[in-house]
Order: structure tokens, then sequence, then C-alpha cells
């Protein structure tokens, strides 16, 4: 007898036993020895194969991949697996260079950030800087990042801190989305960056309203801060960038070809920032054109 209990052939067990001249207690026996450690080994197998392609993943997002794949498996028994096959890991950071430089004369804006809960894009972006370590020097990159589906919509590197760089991270967000002026606030930190008078009259121009941080609290741009943990995490950290021009390379593959098309996130029910907005998008679609449109709260 083979298949699990006779599965797509059309026969009861009952009638499976029966031709096959086995008592059903028999066939039962049996297939509890067997047929548990059959599935055990595939689930192994499959938990392995998404490890490998998802090399930074953790059980939570395993668990979701697994799910959309129609295993019907819970997130202790992920974790067991991934812990028996030591496929979870814990790193180490290293130095990190300052990024901010909140000691200047420019005018500091208030906090509007915890405010805002955001229903819809370009409510609420959040922008901030980070460094990228080459062989022999630092380069920095800016982001800025939709605080309704996480997807980073501008971002820009190169080999210094000046305004410039901030600012072709806002040029490329402000080239991807159409801005309602006076709908969406900007976010970040108090760095001279986004403080200096260039960047001001850009926002102001885009009809953006300017947040920034309180003095010494990250927790204010949590969500620019998380993307960066992610950005060192599973790109950066053990990557030897040659230079300048293979690590915008190299990042800005892994920022729109995997954070925004492919990595999931639980704050988004397990979906990427691509499939969330469109998701939204066609439910959007739906509905009757009347329909009261969503607002910040």
């Amino acid at each position: 007898m083979t298949g699990w209990q006779g599965a797509g052939s059309g026969l009861s067990v009952e009638a499976l036993c029966r031709l096959a001249e086995v008592s059903r207690a028999s066939y039962y026996r049996h297939w509890y020895e067997h047929a548990p450690k059959v599935e055990e080994t595939a689930l192994r197998d499959e938990v392995q194969r998404l490890c490998l392609a998802n090399r930074f993943y953790g059980y939570r997002r395993i668990t979701a991949l697994l799910r959309r794949d129609g295993w019907c498996v819970n997130r202790k028994r992920v974790a067991r697996l991934m812990r028996e096959d030591n496929l979870l890991c814990l790193k180490g950071r290293a130095f990190r260079p300052a990024t901010t430089d909140s000691r200047h004369s420019w005018r500091i804006w208030p906090n509007l950030a915890p405010e805002i809960t955001p229903m819809a894009v370009n409510q609420l972006w959040m922008a901030d800087i980070t460094y990228v370590r080459l062989a022999e020097a630092f380069v920095y990159l800016a982001v800025i990042l939709d605080a309704f589906s996480r997807k980073v919509v501008g971002w820009a590197m190169a080999d210094h801190l000046r305004a410039e760089l901030a600012l072709d991270a806002l040029a490329m967000a402000l080239d991807q989305r159409v801005v309602v002026r006076g709908a969406l606030i900007h976010h970040s930190d108090r760095g001279t960056q986004y403080a200096c008078g260039d960047y001001l009259a850009r926002l102001e121009a885009a009809g953006i309203v300017p947040s920034m941080s309180r003095a010494g609290c990250p927790y204010d741009n949590a969500m620019a801060e998380s993307f960066m943990k992610t950005l060192k995490l599973e790109e950066v950290d053990g990557t030897a960038y040659r230079d300048l021009a293979d690590a915008r390379e190299r990042i800005g593959s892994f920022i729109e070809q995997v954070y925004n098309r492919q990595r999931l996130h639980s704050a988004l029910a397990y979906r990427s920032p691509d499939e969330y907005e469109h998701s939204l998008w066609r439910a959007a679609a739906q509905q009757p054109a009347n329909a009261e449109q969503p607002c910040c709260l």
C-alpha cells in the first residue's frame, strides 16, 4: 500500500486494507511509525532550502514562507528545526562612526511624528543616514522610507556627509512619489544635513512639513533605525565592497530588488512593502468612487 492513507486512490482506508489483506489496526500502526517521519523530513528539507535562499530570515519569517507554500506549521516547530540544524545565529556589531551632528545654529523643528498614524502612502516619511565600511574608508548612505509601507522611496550614497547626500535621496523620493502639498510630514534627526537651509528650502518648495526627533532620542526615528539594522545584517555585514561604485550598485540592488520587493515584514502581515502597497491599491480600486479617503489620526 502506497501513499498517505490512500490519498488520491479514491478508496477508503477500510477498502484498501481489505484488498491488501491486512487489518486496519496494522495499517495505522505502520502509518504512525513511518508517515510522521516522512513529513518531518520533508519539512526539514524545505526549512533548509528557505534558509539558504533567505540567509538572514529568522524563524518567524521562515514560518510565514512555509505557510505561503501550504505547510500547516507553527513557529515553535520551525524554531526547533532551525535550532537543531544550526540555522539560528546572532551577530555582533562593529565600531559605528557618528553620522549626526546636531551642534549647529539652524532651526530645530518640532517633533510631529508621534502624533501621526499614517493611513496611506505619502503621509509620513522617515529619513536617516548611516555609514558603510569599505576596505580602507567609510562611505555614507542616506535613505527615506514611507512610514505606511516601510518602503524605501529615496536613497543616495556618497563619500561625504554634506547636505547634497540627503538632498539626492530626497530628489529620488520626490521623483518616485506624488506629494500633496501640506499632506506629508518629513521626519529626521537634528543633523545639519536635514536642518540646513538648502534642505528645508527643498521641503518647503514641495509643500512638505518638516519634523525632527528629540535630542538624543533615536526611538523617535525607530523605523529608519530598524531599516538600517536590517541593511547591515542582511547585506553590509560580511560583504567586502571594492569601492563606492561597487557598494552603490550592490546596496542599491538590495534595496530595490530584495527589501522593497521580496523581504517580508512582520508589521505588514508578512508582506513586502511593494506587495503591501499593491494590495491596498487593489482594495481601494474595488471600493465605490464616493468612498471616504483614509486620513491621519
